[in-house]
């Protein structure tokens, strides 16, 4: 090595040391910025960031109200939000970035988790990663083709992953114009391949055939769409998370042609996520509850009949009677045996709350690997697909 290039190499060690001594570290109790769980680095409206821990030590304990200790500025602990920048700075200085996530490559620790029925959840692969996906936001598997959907908010916001990672197709452009994407929310596969996504950008539901061709906008029925799944008998379960709704969407995809959108069921509170069972028909809903904890609020989560009948609830509290830690439900499914499963954002875990007669049961799936688990889907062999948002990539774990 010239003596230049040690010199450039040692400036630049100086650089990291310095990034992770000035920026990765939280200036209020000088502890180091961590993804993981207490110490993840939060932005203040002001602009200034502190950990997480420090944000619910200064919380008001009644309304949750904190001054900035930097600037003064009050705001809500429910306010702040991730730092994104500061997170992925972590992720490219963390030693696991030379392994960075690509199609094909297994990734992470191999771990088996015991479910019920005696079966074992086994980590197999990882695959996306930042710049492949860029905050992604909803998964489908379709049963037709035997990919993955995924909406996200790159320059093509769908994009279609064979089951080893392989990216077999993209399209959805971000634009304004009609069969443009927004914003997408989440995305649903009907059961001849049609591709549904929600735009809360202009507040439709859009249908794409598999190659990206625009084939149906629903506008000015919605008020702010959100989550997606497809019905057995091919229709479209939505949530429109403003008008508190679940909706039906009937159409030919094929043609192209709307047949109509009925409410199902009304007076719900920011519904997002939400899964239908391919077995009962049963529905489960995601709602959103008012904000009462320092970072978190309170998910509820209701499941109803064929008939939308309300059969089962239980929320975040409920949850924490039976289990050690609050639950914090992002994404729901049901597995193959009609048991409901939900992404916990807050444990970064995976959950069976077995089938809605059993309420509440709260059994780990899957307890380690995962920074943000915000959806998840069963594939045609019975593998369960997980997006991560907190490291944008899908992870797939198979059944033992």
């Amino acid at each position: 090595m010239t003596a230049k290039a040690a010199d450039q190499t040692e400036i630049m060690t100086q650089l990291l040391d310095q990034s992770e001594n000035n920026l990765l570290e939280c200036k209020v109790c000088f502890e180091n910025f961590n993804p993981e769980k207490k110490h993840r680095p939060k932005n203040l409206p002001c602009g200034h960031v502190m950990c997480l821990e420090c944000v619910m030590s200064l919380a008001h304990p009644r309304n949750f109200r904190l001054e900035c200790p930097f600037c003064r500025r009050a705001c809500k602990s429910s306010e702040t939000s991730d730092c994104l920048p500061l997170l992925h700075l972590m992720e490219i200085l963390s030693p696991s970035a030379n392994r960075a996530l690509v199609a094909g490559r297994t990734v992470g620790r191999r771990e088996a988790v015991a479910v019920p029925g005696s079966q074992v959840f086994t980590f197999h692969l990882s695959f996306g990663g930042w710049g492949t996906l860029i905050n992604p936001t909803g998964l489908a598997a379709c049963p037709r083709s035997s990919c993955l959907a995924v909406a996200h908010d790159g320059k093509k916001r769908i994009k279609l992953f064979s089951f080893s990672g392989s990216c077999i197709q993209q399209f959805g452009e971000r634009g304004q114009s009609g069969n443009d994407l927004r914003y997408p929310m989440d995305v649903a596969v009907t059961l001849d391949g049609h591709i549904v996504v929600t735009d809360s950008g202009d507040r439709s539901v859009k249908v794409f055939d598999s190659d990206g061709r625009g084939k149906m906008v629903v506008a000015k029925t919605f008020s702010l769409p959100w989550g997606l799944d497809t019905l057995p008998q091919d229709d479209i379960l939505v949530t429109d998370s403003e008008a508190g709704a679940l909706y039906r969407l009937s159409a030919d995809f094929k043609k192209g042609e709307l047949k109509g959108v009925e409410k199902l069921y009304s007076n719900l509170c920011c519904p997002r996520k939400v899964a239908a069972s391919a077995i009962s028909g049963a529905i489960a809903v995601i709602e959103h509850l008012m904000a009462r904890g320092p970072c978190y609020g309170n998910t509820r989560l209701k499941v109803f009949n064929r008939d939308l009948q309300l059969i089962s609830q239980v929320d975040s509290f409920g949850l924490n009677l039976v289990f050690p830690s609050k639950v914090h439900a992002s994404a729901v499914t049901f597995s193959r045996e009609g048991q409901v499963i939900v992404t916990d954002a807050y444990n970064q875990a995976i959950f069976s709350l077995g089938k809605p007669e059993e309420f509440p049961v709260c059994a780990p799936l899957i307890t380690q690997g995962l920074s943000y688990p915000l959806a998840l889907t069963f594939t045609s062999d019975n593998s369960l697909v997980v997006l991560d948002g907190g490291d944008h990539s899908l992870k797939i774990y198979t059944l033992s």
